[in-house]
């Protein structure tokens, strides 16, 4: 039997995050906890890569539809990638709609900088803090009611920012 294989290179940050993931998500599952053991020796440098494979009776559910999100007067749109506040469309980038679609479909997560960077840009760019607070200045001053006390994005000083809107 011919296998497709595909390569995902992974990063520290990553790895972090599954591994705290399967502790809480999965704890008891034999796969889960090989995975979390594949992960230790990744991380701690003992292998280099690391190979998965799904199981020939498992499958995968079918992908829930897209839905817009409703947080308070603020409706987004993924497929249309579109936002609207109070019934009125609001022009975004498309780098601004990636940010608040990032955000709101995480809402109530904190994230720092780095991380929107890795969710939001592809391939290779500079880093550059003044440049996610930028984007981020600039969303408010078009979704928030108030800018200069944001209700749906905010800022957690000295880490990042979560997106607060309740659905």
């Amino acid at each position: 039997m011919k296998k497709n294989i595909g390569f995902v290179s992974l990063d520290a940050s990553l790895v972090r995050w599954l591994q705290e993931h399967l502790h809480t998500v999965a704890p008891n599952m034999a796969a889960a906890q090989d995975l979390q053991e594949g992960l230790e020796d990744l991380a701690s440098g003992k292998i280099h890569s690391l190979m998965l494979e799904l199981g020939e009776e498992d499958t995968f559910p079918v992908p829930l539809p897209v839905v817009e999100l409703r947080c308070g007067e603020l409706v987004i749109d993924p497929k249309a990638r579109s936002v609207w506040r109070s019934g009125h469309e609001v022009s975004l980038t498309p780098k601004e709609f990636d940010i608040l679609y990032f955000l709101a479909r995480n809402r109530g997560e904190v994230f720092t900088k780095e991380q929107i960077y890795q969710a939001v840009w592809e391939g290779d760019y500079m880093l550059d803090d003044s440049n996610i607070m930028a984007f981020i200045r600039k969303l408010r001053k078009k979704i928030e009611p108030n800018p200069d006390a944001p209700e749906y994005i905010q800022t957690i000083w000295g880490i990042g920012y979560r997106f607060n809107g309740q659905i």
